[in-house]
This record gives structure tokens, C-alpha cells and sequence, in this order.
């Protein structure tokens, strides 16, 4: 005796449309939440470079040893929405005219898409048209060089600046006497016998960087790790007496 043949249940055409109806939204669903993340992030990312924080490659030797070639440096941009400027502090300004050579144009498409990563915060900038260096003198400040000893004077007070810039470069390539105007900065780089800073552009402006050039302070090395660190106000240009009217 045999058994009755079972009969195989035939495939519910509706069913297998509404499963897969389902499996496409969820794709969709989680296709969609993904692109929102990225953009998301992107717009904080560009609202952190723009309004607090900046990321940017070291171009040059002019601040050794301080900062060395490719070190990357995080720039606050808090302090400059108030106008807020220091001695002391290491800052990353605009070009304010003729102190860099004309940035390469690199219109490649990968030259492209590393700048927009750039504009967007993902990658540090490259600092094509921008500087670091040093603020020595603010606005009102009497600026001199030299004092016997080969060093530079504000305010009637001589630095002794051996803590932070080049070892046995000395400071006295150029003699000057300034004021540095209102609404700019008298900036130098620590390596004092390889940067042009304010020293060779004093007919403009006694050599200062207008204030409004400023992009912000750079606070930290970030990378490579083993430089990681802080970059403080030196003691000596904390008490530098204040400008004489």
C-alpha cells in the first residue's frame, strides 16, 4: 500500500512580490539613512573649519624648530571672531600681499577632489596661501633690532627668545625700528635666519599683517604623533611692558 502523494504547495505570487517589495525599502530605508549621515557630517565638518577649527600642513622651515616641515597643526579660528591677538601666539594668516609666490594651479581631477576635501575639513590644507609665524609686536608696539646682545627689543624690553627659535641663528639679519600699526601684527618666523616675515616687507605697512588677515592660532601639533603637543605663549613675550603712547 502506498501513501497519497502529498501535494507541493505552489508559490503564492503576491507573497513573493511583497517580500520583495519589503527587502527593496529596507535597501532603500538604509540607503537613504547612510547618505544623510555623510552629508550631515560633511556640513558639521565644513561648519567646524569655517567657524572653530582648521587643520593645515606646515609648507616651509621658517618656524623650525617649533614646527617642522609637514608637521600638522590645528588652528583655532574662537579668538579671531573677537579680534582677539597676542604676543606670543603662533598664527597662520593669509598672504597680505606679495609675500608667496602665485599658488600652482592644479585643475587635475584629483587636484580637485583634495581641495574640496580640504574646503569640507577632511583633509588639513595645504597652506598654498597661507603663512605661519609668530606675533612679536601688536598694534602700538615699538619694535627694534638689535640690542648689543643680538636681540630683538619691544617696548623698551630686550627678548630672550633662546627657548623657542633656532639655535645659534641669531636675530639680527636686518636692523629696523618700527611701530606697528593699528589693526596689524608684527610677526617673525623662529627660524629667524630662513624665514621672510615682517623684517622684509617694511615699507609696507612697517611690515605688518593686517589683523583681518588672520585665519587663527594654532593651538597644537596634531601630527606626526611623537610631535604631538601644545604651543603655548612664551614666558618672555608675556611680559613685555605695554606700549608707550
Amino acid at each position: 500500500m502506498t501513501d497519497p502523494e502529498v501535494p507541493t504547495p505552489e508559490a503564492d505570487p503576491e507573497t513573493e512580490e511583497q517580500v520583495g517589495d519589503s527587502a527593496g525599502k529596507r535597501a532603500w530605508s538604509a540607503g537613504r539613512e547612510i547618505v544623510i549621515v555623510v552629508v550631515v557630517a560633511l556640513i558639521v565638518s565644513a561648519v567646524v573649519r569655517a567657524f572653530l577649527f582648521q587643520a593645515f600642513f606646515v609648507p616651509s622651515a621658517s618656524m623650525e624648530n617649533t614646527l617642522l616641515i609637514n608637521d600638522r597643526i590645528l588652528v583655532s579660528k574662537i579668538d579671531r571672531h573677537f579680534g582677539s591677538v597676542h604676543r606670543g601666539e603662533v598664527i597662520v594668516f593669509s598672504d597680505p600681499g606679495g609675500w608667496l609666490p602665485p599658488p600652482v594651479n592644479n585643475s587635475s581631477a584629483a587636484g580637485v577632489v583634495q581641495k574640496g576635501l580640504q574646503f569640507i575639513g577632511v583633509l588639513p590644507s595645504t597652506s598654498e596661501d597661507h603663512l605661519v609665524k609668530r606675533i612679536i609686536g601688536i598694534p602700538g608696539d615699538h619694535v627694534k633690532c638689535c640690542s648689543l646682545n643680538r636681540e630683538i627689543i619691544v617696548n623698551g624690553k630686550a627678548l630672550d627668545e633662546k627657548a623657542y627659535i633656532m639655535p645659534n641663528e641669531g636675530t639680527d639679519q636686518i636692523q629696523f625700528d618700527i611701530v606697528v600699526p593699528a589693526g596689524n601684527v608684527f610677526v617673525m618666523g623662529d627660524n629667524r635666519a630662513n624665514s621672510a616675515d615682517s623684517r622684509y616687507h617694511l615699507s609696507v605697512r612697517n611690515g605688518g599683517v593686517p589683523i583681518s588677515d588672520i585665519t587663527g592660532r594654532a593651538v597644537l601639533r596634531i601630527w606626526p604623533a611623537s610631535r604631538w603637543g601644545t604651543l603655548p605663549i612664551p614666558d618672555v613675550l608675556k611680559t613685555v611692558p605695554p606700549a608707550t603712547k
